[in-house]
């Protein structure tokens, strides 16, 4: 840092810094870099602790010190809850000798949704907040620093910054203006249609579903939603990412930003996905059930997000990370960036090479995906 009139340090919480001064410092809408989510994580034990994500928040002050900038910040004792891979980065790195542990990653905790990764109103913070970030590579010995998931009109930033580029795929479905979900399946294939029609009335059949936000989530709601979630976190990652006080901690101060979907038979929910409400997009975050019951992932996840997002006037839905299967149901395939500063020069030029040779085959994967969309073709 240069300019006398900024102050760069690296904060030991989120929760510790005044909330309306690190939500004044953006305004799109972003539910995860809100300073009530980072900090209901920090909260419910979910960060910190032995978690391997230790928050680190970089923030710039003026001299008043008041908060003009910041990055959502970890130390990091591993790769977990990231869904930007890099352990075959890590292994090179220890097979040469060196420790690419501890590292900072600059993102929203478990969570593969595109937004803002630099929190700034001004163009003059950009900047000093990414040096600010090499700096404390450099103080502490860290290996590198990654942002994932960066909302796209933020990653010139980063390049002009030096930082290596990495993109991947993700699945999203685009609202063209659509009045209601069968104006969205008439721009379908007819073929298309008649699946997407059987799937919903097989997963419907002795089924209710509810859709619930704000005071509508009771906590008999939560209680079975943790036990969805759990099932789905021991079968995909080992353990769940977050505790179950994370719950309770969003039904008492983000009730408003989520959908929950629930399914019930017999009056006993069965099955539930988890959405959360930004400005101008719904994202799908968790999902799990207790019996099986088929296409009910697809109704409860994809279709019903579809509905909402539809019912709200939102732009798109981001259904969360990987999933192929979200192809034929009407979400396409996006670009998604990530930002990485790998501070060893001959390590980082090997990065590079790895990345110029995996961009060619992301972008060839995603011409051959957009070729397979549902839609009628020229319509």
């Amino acid at each position: 840092m240069t300019d006398p009139a900024f102050r760069a340090h690296a904060a030991d919480s989120v929760g510790g810094l005044p909330a309306a001064e690190w939500d004044a410092l953006e305004d799109s809408g972003n539910p995860f870099t809100s300073h009530c989510f980072l900090k209901l994580l920090e909260d419910s034990g979910s960060v910190g602790g032995s978690s391997g994500w230790i928050p680190t928040p970089i923030v710039i002050e003026e001299s008043t010190g008041v908060l003009a900038g910041a990055l959502p910040a970890y130390l990091k004792e591993h790769s977990q809850g990231e869904y930007v891979f890099d352990h075959s980065w890590a292994d090179a790195w220890h097979r040469a000798g060196g420790h690419y542990y501890p590292k900072m990653q600059i993102s929203v905790p478990f969570t593969p949704a595109t937004g803002p990764r630099l929190l700034s109103c001004r163009e003059d913070v950009a900047l000093p907040l990414l040096r600010a970030a090499e700096q404390l590579c450099a103080a502490n010995g860290l290996s590198s620093a990654h942002a994932s998931f960066i909302e796209p009109a933020q990653v010139s930033i980063f390049e002009r910054a030096g930082w290596l580029i990495r993109n991947d795929i993700q699945f999203h479905w685009e609202n063209r203006d659509y009045g209601d979900f069968a104006d969205f399946l008439a721009a379908l294939s007819s073929r298309k249609r008649k699946d997407i029609r059987k799937e919903r009335a097989k997963a419907q059949d002795g089924v209710e579903i509810r859709s619930l936000t704000g005071a509508e989530i009771r906590p008999e709601h939560w209680e079975a939603f943790w036990m969805f979630y759990q099932d789905t976190g021991i079968r995909k990652w080992g353990r769940p990412y977050l505790t179950r006080d994370a719950f309770t901690l969003l039904g008492e101060r983000m009730a408003d930003k989520i959908m929950l979907i629930l399914a019930f038979i017999d009056d006993n929910p069965v099955a539930g996905a988890l959405n959360f409400i930004g400005r101008d997009a719904l994202y799908g975050r968790y999902w799990g059930a207790v019996v099986d019951k088929p296409f009910l992932h697809f109704e409860l996840c994809y279709y019903q997000a579809i509905e909402a997002a539809i019912a709200l006037g939102l732009d798109r839905v981001e259904a969360g990370a990987q999933g192929g299967h979200k192809l034929a149901r009407g979400y396409e395939p996006v670009r998604t960036w990530s930002a990485h500063y790998i501070a060893h020069e001959g390590f980082r030029e090997a990065i590079a090479d790895f990345l110029e040779r995996e961009r060619s085959g992301i972008a060839q994967d995603q011409l051959w995906l957009g070729e397979r969309t549902p839609f009628r073709k020229g319509g």
